[in-house]
């Protein structure tokens, strides 16, 4: 393809580069890459990867832009607010570099839709926030044999590292062959995120796919870089491929995809703990909260900067880790509801306190999350 005189102008900081060239460039904006996920790590990877000029750009994401969003993922703004991500990174995309073709994928990544939508394109990112969906990428990666960039974030710590066996490397699998059990995975909302540290990671994560489309620099194949903000030092670790992987392994036995859900656990793990006989619902919540003297206690686990943020009149706040050592301050004899953002916590407040001779506790389905869906979406969000 031959590259317009507008091009060559826009480009030019590249196209100077020995290392990249025209012929770089021409690679560039040849190539295509989705990203999977227009959120913190996806913002600066779709804006970075769009002004180098890449020739097809692929958005998934299902989600609409909110409120605490906007303190990471820099690609929307205030008034995209419950705008769909997908449009709303699109418009910007477009305005930045309306060369690049960007394709929206409004939807939910699954396995009935992955193969298809990632077929399309040289490379993929992953961008993304939970383990379901970095499993289904791998296997989609690893049956179609693209090269997959891979990037998380936890609080103050970032890493990446680029997985394809097609080259040499590691997957997912051979790193992580079981997914931890998903009590042990708080979320971004529960853990919160340093709001500049996707975009270090994110930056990372358009450099490496930059590199894949031109076929030049060392690749972070076969390497976890991990970054930490908090002291600013990075590390490097060396990562191999398992020979008895059951994704790229020689006895491979994952030939189609599978239900990401239930492989990391979060409907065995729901089933099996019999979840619904210790919960309420936020209408059970509302009620106990206007019925002073209905016996029941509500207890807010959440930490005190989330209680700070929003919290419910008519509850009382103990923190998860200080649950244990206050447990004299609650009174056995009453039916205590614990609440917190999500209901994960407060599932697990309930285990804690029965084993600690507490008969009557139950924990909110959908905690705050819930009660703002379904009660009052006046309660500020986090």
């Amino acid at each position: 393809m031959e590259l317009s005189t507008d091009q060559l102008r826009r480009y030019a900081r590249q196209v100077i580069l020995p290392e990249l060239g025209l012929a770089g460039q021409k690679k560039i904006c040849a190539g295509s890459v989705v990203c999977v996920g227009a959120g913190g790590l996806g913002s600066p990877v779709l804006m970075y990867l769009a002004a180098a000029g890449v020739g097809k750009l692929g958005i998934v994401d299902a989600d609409v832009v909110e409120l605490p969003n906007l303190q990471r993922q820099v690609i929307h703004d205030t008034t995209d607010v419950g705008r769909p991500k997908t449009e709303s990174a699109r418009e910007k995309l477009e305005r930045l570099n309306p060369d690049v073709q960007i394709v929206s994928h409004p939807v939910r990544l699954n396995s009935a839709n992955a193969l298809e939508i990632i077929s399309g394109y040289d490379v993929v990112v992953d961008a993304t926030d939970n383990l379901p969906t970095r499993y289904l990428l791998n296997d989609a990666c690893v049956i179609l044999q693209k090269p997959l960039v891979y990037g998380a974030v936890f609080r103050f710590e970032g890493q990446a590292s680029v997985l394809a066996p097609h080259l040499g490397g590691p997957c997912y699998r051979c790193i992580f062959p079981e997914p931890p059990p998903p009590e042990a995975v708080p979320s971004c909302a529960e853990a919160g995120v340093l709001g500049v540290l996707p975009g270090v990671i994110g930056c990372i994560q358009a450099c490496e796919a930059l590199k894949l489309l031109i076929g030049s620099g060392e690749l972070l194949l076969g390497r976890l870089l991990v970054f930490d903000a908090l002291t600013m030092r990075a590390r490097e670790l060396r990562l191999r491929r398992d020979p008895a992987c059951p994704a790229c392994g020689k006895q491979r036995s994952i030939e189609q995809l599978v239900d990401y859900e239930q492989f990391c656990g979060l409907r065995a793990s729901q089933a099996s703990s019999g979840a619904d006989s210790y919960e309420v619902s936020v209408h059970e919540l509302k009620s106990a909260l206007m019925n002073p003297g209905s016996g029941i206690t509500v207890v807010d686990i959440r930490e005190p900067a989330e209680y700070a943020i929003s919290h419910l009149p008519g509850t009382i706040h103990i923190p998860l880790g200080e649950l244990a050592r206050r447990a004299g301050e609650l009174n056995p004899a009453r039916t205590i509801y614990l609440l917190c953002k999500s209901g994960s916590r407060s599932l697990k407040a309930v285990a804690l306190l029965r084993s600690l001779g507490f008969v009557h506790v139950k924990s909110v389905r959908g905690g705050l999350d819930a009660w703002r869906a379904e009660i009052d979406p006046r309660l500020p969000s986090y």
